[in-house]
């Protein structure tokens, strides 16, 4: 990946994502590393970057851990689009993080995902500090294409506080 299409990504990143649900540049740009991390893009005919999803994929399951179009374009239909196709590459059940439905544009993203046949999961979850000095975030998980269980969210909450947080066990 060319160091333009990494800072166009991040650039759209930062515009979609408070600063405690993103890394910073370093940390972002480090996970390229990692080969469970994958970014997808969608571009222009120009070849500038107008979406992205940046997903995790492990054995067991896929975990998206964001999804973002340009401000100036969302709104169109496109990070449906983007969220199909992912959801036709693999039988895989995959995750995501939301925040509680407590306010109305966290209700509307609830929404977006249950119309895409998302199940929001009861159990209590946190997303661990994305940069340091940050507090817990306290979320929700997602699962397509079913709720699930206790034992399988306790089982993919553990690989994702391992591999995506990069945190020893944690209860």
């Amino acid at each position: 990946m060319t160091h333009d299409v990494f800072d166009q990504i991040f650039a759209i990143m930062e515009a979609s994502f408070p600063e405690s649900e993103r890394r910073t540049y370093a940390g972002q740009k480090n996970l390229l590393a990692d080969p469970h991390y994958r970014l997808i893009t969608e571009r222009t005919e120009q070849n500038r970057i107008i979406a992205f999803m940046a997903v995790w994929e492990f054995s067991s399951f896929r975990f998206v851990e964001h999804i973002a179009v340009d401000s100036a374009i969302r709104g169109g239909g496109l990070g449906r689009k983007l969220m199909e196709a992912y959801i036709g590459e693999s039988p895989k059940p995959i995750l995501l993080e939301v925040e509680p439905p407590d306010t109305e544009l966290a209700q509307r993203r609830i929404g977006f995902y249950e119309r895409l046949g998302f199940c929001l999961n009861p159990f209590e979850y946190v997303q661990p500090p994305l940069q340091e000095g940050q507090p817990d975030l306290p979320l929700q998980i997602m699962s397509y294409p079913e709720p699930l269980t206790e034992a399988a969210f306790s089982l993919y909450k553990e690989v994702l506080y391992e591999k995506v947080y990069k945190l020893a066990k944690r209860a």
